[in-house]
């Protein structure tokens, strides 16, 4: 992906994203599920996290641009955050978030503890830096550090749209953690509220970013041919630092506190960590779906084979293996395959059923029947197989350590005498009264050779050995590592009776509660295959159980009911934090109402437990088992919230209340004129918005409270940022077009929908190919792209140029111009020091202007400049753009300081 900025000298030029999309690619829509971007830059794994909640905000601004740099749509920004979700999804949030909590007091009480153990031992520790921890909980909708994003994102937005070319036509939607619903599903229901409009484009462009798997599984919903999704590249095992020493090479449990190696000659690099920027993938679900295709087309069928319908029963038949609302049946691991299972008992099972499972999000449940019997009919020899294939795997794991051990050297010397890694350049240091290193090494080989002169022989007190008996090994000498006790058993008869029992503490027998059970889990699968397909079906609906039922349990499902309640409401903001957290994260809260989660008589204190237990549930690790945490009682929470609801502030009530979606376009989108003449005319009615000004995009338009409007400046919330004093921009509330409640939006590829160039490889291709050529797989996104290969000379050659930015002088400092449409200015005289003198001269109200663009320069030689390179030349449609005021000089990350603010100003988070 061609997304880096270059950089010389420490300061980056500008990208101009006006410019085609080097990917070979133009997208027309981009989706921001923004959650992903917002947890990993305000506590990354991988580097130094940020100081303040300001560092957080520019980081989260620089990664969108990166992502807009990357993908640059032409059409369409659309910015979801996490709003307050459906009851089904807030059970997982809860037990994410007592999880959270728990384990980073935890973390923090086994630091302290290892700590203390290593300095008594005489360790050398960096002293501990005073600093609060950053509770990754208040990213939850209605605490303060979300309303806050919200507004530095309205700033962010207009800045771009007054300064960026690559945003001059761009309609931007931002829909803020105050608007209800899961980013994603937001996201989903925008495409699927448009698709249905008539001005749609069938063969629009969409780009998805977002790391979650089920993001594949909606943009297969959405029947778009052109759907692409972009995330993060996975890199397992990354190196981190200790948290203790900061140093490399080993976690908090392994820290010894020896001194740190010197980094460099002069220990240049001691605060250095080797941070490597994240790369991106794109995913093409165009492609995904030619592999469905080939796989799931069936011949013979009764009925006429339809492929989009045959994606959406595949879709389904993914959530039993697991999904945010649903724990996934027994008999059914993804690792072991259960997704080739299900679509082979399919495939077999299919010809019986007459018709699909799934039709536009709506279950079949006779059908279905049919293919979880199939499933039951073998889970007996599934999990006898899975015990056969983890004690193979314990085996191999045994015989390698035992190897290992065998093979690793008896003696390994120390100090003076210890092998040193291939490598290391530093100066060797002389060797030190040598005779007392041998001596030393001699008599610990001759101790070494006594005590292990005999497995059965032990030593008396004395040191003599003793035949008394073999000393019993300590268990973390043993090859075998403790397993977590299960009483289930699955492998071994009576399976059934032992699950029940354990997990429901109910008889297997008791038929009555087993099919509540399932007719549970069957509401949950319709629930979640109408949320995927339609949109929320019911917001207080959840599955009230920890466990699934066995697939054989599904017997006679097909007369059970499968719809919900109407006109359902989701829980306010502060509502869902009382569900949500647990009491440690009670300081987002109005005290009255964290008061109810530790007040011994409050009426709720039992859904705070201050401890819980995890059930590893045949997992090996915390993580992967189920926290048995209490289920909200939704009437004895708002009964218990009645009392306290008085004791809001205004500020606090607003921050209770639901939003909506805000639109923002720049000045010259020909949208912008008729949204001011809204505001010029103080129209308070909603308004249609006009499809043909705005790339077909339908929905209700009326005034928002705090809109962005042109001429008025736009205050920066982030105090190292300035204020937008010329702001040309303009926001306004929007709707996505509305439905009747039985409204059915229909899963098909649209008509008009262009079916893209396949790229896999034809069934046929050596059958067909007379002339003998070989297949060549398609690289990216251009099938006619030529592969281009450089020998060693060129990479010689391009390793020895003094190459700023792609070409340039030796000795020249060339300085970015500010302005997103212009690469650089005129270079500066060889070793002429301008930079202090630039910042110390900026007028506060001038100084976001940045350095005189090119066109305006007056043509001149002077002796010793670098010549103007073409490439340093500017179009003249981009002179009416503002210069950005991120891409000046000075402060974190390259963005530009006010005059008067400076880091000390940031709040601490």
């Amino acid at each position: 992906l061609h997304s880096q900025a270059k950089e010389c000298n420490g300061v980056k030029a500008p990208i101009d994203t006006s410019k085609p999309n080097p990917n070979e690619v133009e997208f027309d829509n981009l989706y921001l599920d923004m959650n992903g971007i917002i947890h990993p830059c305000t506590h990354p794994e991988d580097k130094p996290a940020p100081k303040n909640e300001d560092e957080m905000m520019v980081a989260i601004f620089e990664c969108i641009d990166r992502i807009f740099n990357i993908v640059r749509p032409r059409r369409l920004l659309y910015m979801a955050i996490d709003g307050v979700a459906p009851r089904a999804k807030m059970n997982q949030q809860r037990s994410r978030r007592f999880r959270a909590s728990k384990e980073g007091m935890e973390a923090a009480e086994e630091k302290q503890k290892i700590r203390q153990e290593i300095l008594a031992k005489g360790g050398i520790l960096p002293p501990e830096e005073v600093k609060e921890r950053f509770d990754s909980n208040c990213i939850t909708p209605g605490t303060e550090f979300m309303d806050n994003l919200a507004k530095c994102l309205r700033y962010y937005i207009a800045d771009r749209l007054n300064s960026d070319p690559g945003w001059k036509n761009l309609t931007v939607i931002l829909s803020d953690a105050s608007a209800p619903g899961e980013g994603e599903h937001k996201i989903m229901d925008y495409i699927r509220r448009q698709r249905a409009q008539p001005n749609h484009d069938p063969n629009t462009h969409h780009c998805l970013c977002g790391a979650d798997a089920d993001l594949i599984m909606l943009g297969l919903a959405t029947h778009e041919p052109n759907f692409t999704i972009i995330r993060e590249e996975f890199k397992p095992n990354k190196p981190k630092p200790c948290a203790l020493c900061n140093q490399m090479g080993h976690e908090v449990k392994d820290c010894q506190g020896l001194p740190r190696e010197k980094q460099g000659k002069h220990d240049q690099f001691a605060d250095c960590l080797p941070i490597a920027e994240q790369e991106f993938i794109f995913i093409r679900l165009c492609v995904l779906r030619e592999y469905l295709e080939r796989e799931l087309t069936m011949a013979s069928l009764p009925f006429t084979f339809d492929f989009e319908r045959s994606v959406d029963d595949w879709v389904f038949m993914c959530f039993f293996v697991g999904n945010d609302f649903l724990p996934h049946l027994p008999s059914l691991e993804i690792r072991e395959g259960a997704i080739d299972r299900l679509v082979n008992i399919y495939k077999n099972v299919v010809h019986k059923t007459g018709g699909y499972l799934t039709e536009s999000g709506f279950v079949n449940l006779q059908r279905v029947q049919m293919i979880m019997l199939a499933v039951g009919e073998v889970e007996d020899s599934i999990f006898k197989k899975r015990k056969d294939d983890d004690d193979n795997f314990k085996r191999r794991q045994k015989e390698k350590r035992k190897r290992m051990k065998r093979d690793q050297p008896s003696f390994i010397p120390g100090g003076q005498f210890s092998p040193q890694a291939l490598g290391n350049r530093s100066s060797p240091q002389a060797i030190s009264n040598p005779r007392q290193a041998a001596f030393e090494m001699r008599m610990h080989d001759r101790q070494n050779s006594t005590t292990s002169s005999s497995p059965n022989t032990s030593l008396t007190s004395d040191g003599s050995p003793s035949l008394a008996g073999g000393i019993k090994r300590k268990a973390e000498d043993s090859d075998s590592e403790p397993e977590p006790e299960d009483n289930i058993r699955l492998w071994e008869t009576g399976w059934k009776q032992r699950y029940y029992k354990n997990k429901f503490d109910v008889d297997a027998s008791d038929e009555k509660f087993r099919r509540k059970v399932v007719q549970s889990y069957v509401e949950g699968l319709c629930w979640v295959l109408r949320y995927y397909y339609q949109g929320c079906a019911s917001w207080n609906w959840y599955y009230p159980f920890h466990y699934a039922p066995f697939a054989s349990d599904f017997e006679g499902i097909a007369d059970m009911p499968s719809d919900f309640e109407k006109g359902s409401k989701p829980f306010k903001p502060l509502e869902q934090l009382m569900g949500v957290f647990p009491a440690a994260s009670g300081n987002f809260l109005p005290p009255t109402w964290r008061k109810l989660m530790t007040d011994p008589e409050s009426s709720i204190i039992d859904f705070y437990p201050e401890d819980f237990a995890i059930d590893l549930n045949g997992k090996k690790y915390a993580w992967q088992g189920v926290a048995l945490l209490p289920f909200v009682d939704e009437r004895r929470l708002r009964a218990a919230l009645e009392e306290v609801y008085p004791d809001l502030t205004p500020e606090e009530s607003r921050r209770n209340s639901l939003g909506g979606d805000v639109l923002f376009v720049g000045k010259h989108h020909p949208l912008c004129d008729f949204i001011v003449e809204q505001y010029k005319t103080k129209n308070t009615e909603v308004v249609d918005m006009p499809p043909e000004l705005c790339h077909g995009i339908q929905g209700k338009l009326t005034l928002n409270e705090n809109a962005v409007l042109p001429d008025q400046t736009v205050e920066s919330p982030v105090p190292m940022l300035r204020d937008l004093a010329q702001n040309s921009a303009v926001s306004i509330s929007f709707k996505d077009p509305q439905f009747d409640e039985d409204f059915v939006f229909k899963a098909i590829v649209l008509p008009g929908a262009k079916k893209p160039a396949p790229v896999l490889k034809p069934g046929d291709w050596e059958k067909t190919n007379n002339d003998g050529r070989p297949w060549r797989p398609q690289l990216g996104f251009n099938r006619d792209r030529k592969p281009v290969h450089l020998d060693q000379s060129a990479f010689r050659t391009l390793g020895s140029q003094n190459m700023c930015f792609g070409g340039g002088v030796p000795g020249t400092l060339i300085l970015p111009l500010g302005t997103y449409g212009s690469p650089y200015t005129r270079p500066l005289l060889t070793g002429q020091q301008q930079i202090p003198k630039l910042l110390s001269n900026l007028r506060p109200q001038e100084s976001w202007r940045g350095p005189t663009p090119l066109f305006q320069q007056t043509p001149q030689r002077t002796a010793g400049a670098a010549p103007l390179l073409a490439w340093n030349r500017m179009l003249q449609s981009q002179n009416q753009y503002q210069p950005s005021q991120y891409q000046g000089l000075g402060g974190p990350m390259s963005y530009p300081q006010r005059p008067e603010d400076r880091m000390d100003r940031g709040r601490q988070v």
